[in-house]
């Protein structure tokens, strides 16, 4: 090999170690945990953990422990691989890693009381299926921005809450109350119990968003523009809107469709 093709093929190599790099950057210590004892011992504490990753087909009576709690506290557990804890760390993970979560999800039936006993109507924004980071962050911008009471989200099927999330949301997911809930469905009947109106945001409503005359306490449900709201869900919402719109593009993207709602809701 001449000294041409020696110098190409260390750039080749070079080329693809950078890829690689990219494509499995680990993240920053300080955000996850790992180890069986150190992530018992963050559940025992009640830290918020986003989620918890442990290694496929491992059976101990400690990961038992710690996939019952997670169970019980909405924490979503995921079966993986080893390589891919591997990508996480290198250290000695035990077959168990948990991603810390930046903020501190709230109860949802207490968030809804403290709401009423301070004499307010609470208006929740239930967010069904948002997966995308930049979404979640800025609908959660433009929610604190028109004073909704909390976010509510899946604990699985919804983009997580991390440093990207809450640098989109210009902070606002530090301030705005968020609500993590295992059945989206279960969260919006009891929320139908406590009194609040359920208003399903869909195309396919008949309702202008602007003529719906808002009293009392209310939840918005928005779903991702791909898949909209599940059918679940919808089925429990007691009013729908749409936003009217005149030129040939489809939909608007939820970030901006739920920004458009919120204003016409805070102006009905």
């Amino acid at each position: 090999m001449g000294p041409r093709h020696q110098q190409l093929a260390k750039r080749t190599r070079s080329r693809r170690l950078i890829i690689s790099t990219t494509m499995h950057r680990r993240p920053p210590e300080r955000a996850f945990l790992f180890g069986i004892h150190p992530v018992l011992e963050a559940l025992h504490e009640g830290k918020s953990l986003h989620r918890v990753l442990f290694l496929k087909g491992k059976q101990t009576e400690e990961l038992s422990e710690i996939l019952s709690t997670c169970r019980s506290m909405s924490i979503p557990a995921q079966a993986v691989p080893k390589e891919r804890l591997d990508r996480v760390t290198r250290k000695n993970h035990q077959g168990v890693v948990a991603f810390l979560s930046p903020i501190e999800f709230q109860p949802l039936d207490e968030v809804v009381m403290a709401a009423f006993e301070r004499g307010e109507d609470p208006l929740m924004l239930a967010l069904d299926g948002v997966t995308d980071v930049r979404n979640l962050g800025a609908i959660a911008r433009t929610a604190e921005c028109f004073g909704v009471t909390a976010l509510v989200v899946p604990s699985t099927g919804s983009a997580p809450v991390n440093e990207d999330a809450i640098k989109s949301s210009a902070g606002a997911l530090l301030r705005i109350p968020m609500c993590r809930v295992p059945s989206m469905s279960r969260a919006m009947k009891g929320l139908s119990l406590q009194g609040l109106t359920l208003i399903g945001l869909s195309e396919k409503a008949e309702t202008p968003v602007g003529r719906l005359n808002l009293e009392g306490p209310a939840c918005l449900v928005v779903g991702d523009e791909h898949g909209g709201i599940s059918a679940e869900v919808l089925a429990l919402c007691t009013s729908m809107a749409h936003i009217p719109m005149r030129g040939k593009t489809g939909s608007l993207n939820v970030g901006v469709a739920t920004g458009v709602a919120l204003y016409a809701l805070h102006n009905a």
